[in-house]
């Protein structure tokens, strides 16, 4: 499995046949200034946390460009359809649900925080409950992409449930948990192999570093990987 982080929350997986990017917020992404076009590049599922604009970001043109199978919730795919994306194309759940989308599955999960997406005129449009991604690949690792959310006790269940093994964990503060407490969330609710911090070293009124991440999980037994943006990790 092949992981690639562009910044913020946006990720990458590859897989067999399946490629997966992840809250593809490219364009106007202050961690990534080579546009959407690249990171798309043969992608067949785009899977979306929440409606916020700074995670559905590209998904509109890349869903356009590649054909690829968008999976999110049912208001975020149904927003989706009515500014263009093909209804045949989508594979809405929530929460507690799971997704078939074939070569693997994904599963619902709660996260704390909101969904809406920001148009003209300050107006937003409400986009349903945030949601963190578990993906179960045949023969591979299980993933967990948090989405944006503070620490909450029912991560144990989501970890009795799933046993993920790889973590994608927002650390950024302000709109999300900081390093301190999301260290604290893997450590004492998961047992992952590896973990890759996210949502930070963006825009300027978030954390710019992942250094208090890093420190808190100093002496645990899971891998903490800080990646550059456009760097891919092969796990």
């Amino acid at each position: 499995m092949k992981i690639t982080w562009f910044g913020h929350s946006v990720f990458k997986i590859e897989t067999g046949s399946v490629k997966i990017l992840m809250d593809p917020f490219l364009t106007g992404n202050p961690s990534w200034d080579k546009g959407w076009e690249g990171p798309a590049e043969g992608v067949t599922h785009i899977l979306l946390t929440h409606g916020h604009n700074d995670h559905v970001g590209d998904t509109l043109e890349i869903q356009k460009k590649t054909g690829a199978m968008l999976v999110a919730n049912f208001e975020v795919c149904m927003y989706l359809v009515g500014q263009g994306v093909s209804q045949n194309k989508i594979n809405p759940g929530n929460t507690g649900g799971t997704v078939d989308c074939g070569g693997f599955t994904t599963t619902f999960v709660q996260a704390l925080h909101s969904s809406s997406f920001g148009g003209e005129g300050g107006k937003n449009t409400y986009l349903g409950n945030p949601l963190g991604l578990v993906l179960h690949f045949p023969g591979e690792k299980t993933v967990y992409h948090m989405g944006d959310t503070d620490i909450f006790s029912d991560m144990a269940l989501i970890n009795e449930l799933h046993e993920p093994k790889i973590g994608f964990v927002p650390i950024g503060d302000r709109f999300t948990m900081g390093g301190a407490v999301a260290a604290l969330a893997c450590r004492r609710f998961f047992k992952f192999e590896t973990v890759l911090p996210c949502h930070y070293a963006s825009f300027p009124i978030i954390d710019q570093s992942a250094e208090k991440f890093v420190q808190g999980m100093e002496g645990s037994k899971t891998k903490v990987l800080t990646p550059k943006p456009g760097d891919t990790a092969t796990l």
